[in-house]
């Protein structure tokens, strides 16, 4: 019996060998499945943490005038969208309290019937700039479908344009009354800018250097001396005398 008992005995220790490195390797394997599904959650809670709100639908904290220390009367807070409506005086454009160089902006905007309005960054606010779009390039905001500056051709003034420099592709953009959302990018590590408009990449550009340049030296801005030369300035939202609204603005810094 003892000789048959220490064969048997042996082949057991193998048998739960064996199954010990099947469950160690399981665990091992469910451990660093644990280990990957945390480094994803932590990412996607760092990425969510790297926008800035910039408007939350209640407060202008992030906001004034231009060559202001407070936002301007006629802009104002309609159910949880920030409301440009017109006054007797025009040139009350706001901007944002922060500067920003390499950013991603996301907003969503509505123009009324025939409006216009706009998107600025690189904004370099100085008394010698009595207005923001003399430094700030500009992402039209428009009516496509009525405004008269969307049927010129080619359409460097419809919604979308680089306003002046660089037109759109295609429209993508919702009537008149509807809400429609941008995602700017601008990004001077590689020269590159571009518009998507609802969900729609319609507009790439450059920055800065030669091509920008070229593109200045072909438009209305040739001869301004301070036009589009700021990488880092204030992002801005302009008056340009129709009702417009803006929500859902944040920013992500590259």
């Amino acid at each position: 019996m003892k000789d048959l008992k220490i064969p048997y005995t042996r082949s057991l220790v193998y048998v739960l060998l064996a199954l010990l490195i099947v469950v160690s390797c399981k665990a091992h394997k469910n451990k660093n499945t644990l280990i990957e599904k945390g480094e994803v959650e932590t990412h996607t809670k760092h990425s969510e943490e790297e926008w800035i709100t910039l408007f939350d639908g209640s407060s202008f904290n992030n906001w004034r005038g231009y060559l202001s220390d407070r936002v301007y009367p006629e802009w104002t807070i309609e159910e949880g969208a920030m409301a440009f409506t017109p006054g007797k005086e025009g040139e009350k454009n706001i901007i944002t309290k922060e500067k920003f160089s390499s950013f991603i902006l996301s907003l969503e905007w509505k123009i009324s019937e025939g409006g216009n309005s706009g998107v600025f960054w690189g904004i370099f606010e100085d008394e010698a700039f009595p207005k923001p779009y003399e430094t700030g390039p500009e992402i039209q905001v428009l009516d496509n479908e009525r405004h008269p500056d969307a049927k010129v051709n080619p359409r460097y003034h419809q919604a979308g344009a680089l306003y002046d420099l660089v037109q759109p592709t295609q429209d993508a953009c919702k009537p008149a009354g509807e809400w429609n959302e941008y995602i700017i990018k601008v990004d001077h590590k590689s020269n590159s800018g571009s518009v998507t408009l609802n969900g729609v990449l319609i507009t790439e550009f450059p920055v800065h250097g030669e091509e920008w340049d070229a593109l200045v030296a072909q438009s209305k801005f040739k001869n301004w001396k301070g036009f589009g030369k700021y990488k880092t300035g204030h992002i801005g939202l302009q008056d340009h005398s129709d009702k417009v609204w803006y929500r859902n603005i944040k920013i992500k810094k590259l």
